[in-house]
């Protein structure tokens, strides 16, 4: 009899479906379009979140609606119109995280069977977090793995993916038992799936690289400093964690730092800067990955594939190697199953 369900049941008593384990997936979130209103919908969902921008609204609610909703999503829908998958009308980052979550769903149903329930949700834009817990619930999920695809914690991500989950949850009369999957950034099957990804993407060069670039998402520099966010600190040990793995000199991978976005200092060095320092220091062949990012998207297909190359080739660089997301590839997957399975104790 299922948990919700009393011992003795009476005849008209309504159905209730039988118990799972629910497993949630969140990613960043996509547009659902490239045209202006989509990109406007989804840059004002994105920006308005106070995780994200954390001045005060009265300042910023005015500048957001009247000057950057005004012109932002012409410039950042071309953008995306670049990288789109014009076939499945469809994001980049939204066809890979299908698929992610498809070959999830396949490993996992493969021991547990129907006991478990795999989805996934975007803490802006479609599926909403509130759309995919209200399904998960009618489909009879007591428990839920909320499981954030960012190896590195920070506020802007991990945390208010979870404020969004838990607001989620706050809807439900009943709600399921809930847990969330911790920061992986120095998991060892991560270390060990970006390693091989390097590894692989080396193999298949004339001459290797003389230095990779480990590009990481940026915050504000005053995260770190005045309000004690770790995400730097994380960054940094995933990079030194590889480096160690791949057996390499300090000379050989640096870290840097990426999309900064208005006016005050973010965590530096800036990989737009540093890659420009690179070739005019005459590292002239250089390849940059992206290990915060656990699904190609708009900041590694056009960010760092055309802008990042153009800042690097216009000052003296030659041979600029994009080394793609951990995405699908099968030992991504076994580290984010394993990671899962390991938080599932006791419920399976």
């Amino acid at each position: 009899m299922d948990a919700k369900c009393p011992a003795h049941a009476p005849a008209d008593h309504p159905k209730v479906p039988q118990p799972k384990v629910g497993i949630l997936l969140a990613n960043l979130g996509t547009p659902d379009g490239t045209d202006y209103w989509s990109m406007r919908r989804y840059l004002n969902e994105f920006l308005s979140d106070r995780r994200v921008i954390d001045y005060s609204p009265l300042f910023w609610q005015p500048l957001l609606q009247l000057v950057i909703l005004s012109t932002r999503p012409k410039k950042s829908g071309a953008a995306y119109a670049s990288i789109w998958n014009n076939e499945a009308n469809e994001s980049p980052l939204m066809t890979i995280t299908k698929d992610q979550t498809a070959a999830i769903k396949a490993d996992l149903e493969a021991q547990y069977g129907d006991n478990v329930m795999v989805e996934f949700c975007m803490r802006y834009g479609n599926p909403s977090t509130n759309s995919v817990v209200r399904k998960m619930v009618e489909a009879g999920c007591t428990k839920i793995l909320f499981f954030p695809l960012y190896p590195q914690y920070a506020g802007a991500t991990s945390a208010t993916a979870n404020d969004q989950f838990f607001r989620a949850l706050m809807k439900e009369k009943w709600q399921p038992t809930a847990r969330v999957v911790d920061p992986y950034f120095a998991h060892p099957l991560y270390i060990e799936a970006l390693a091989q990804s390097i590894e692989a993407a080396y193999a298949k060069l004339d001459k290797k690289p003389d230095v990779l670039v480990c590009s990481y998402h940026g915050l504000p520099k005053r995260y770190l400093v005045k309000e004690g966010d770790p995400y730097h600190c994380q960054c940094q040990k995933t990079t030194r964690l590889l480096k160690e793995r791949l057996g390499w000199a300090d000379t050989e991978i640096t870290t840097t730092f990426q999309s900064r976005f208005g006016p005050e200092e973010w965590l530096q060095p800036y990989t737009v800067e540093e890659v420009a320092r690179l070739a005019e220091a005459g590292k002239t062949n250089i390849a940059v990955c992206a290990p915060a990012f656990s699904a190609d998207c708009i900041e590694t297909l056009e960010e760092i594939n055309e802008e990042i190359r153009e800042s690097f080739e216009h000052a003296g660089g030659h041979d600029f190697t994009y080394i793609p997301c951990l995405n699908d590839d099968p030992a991504h997957i076994r580290a984010l199953t394993a990671i899962i399975r390991e938080n599932l104790g006791g419920w399976l």
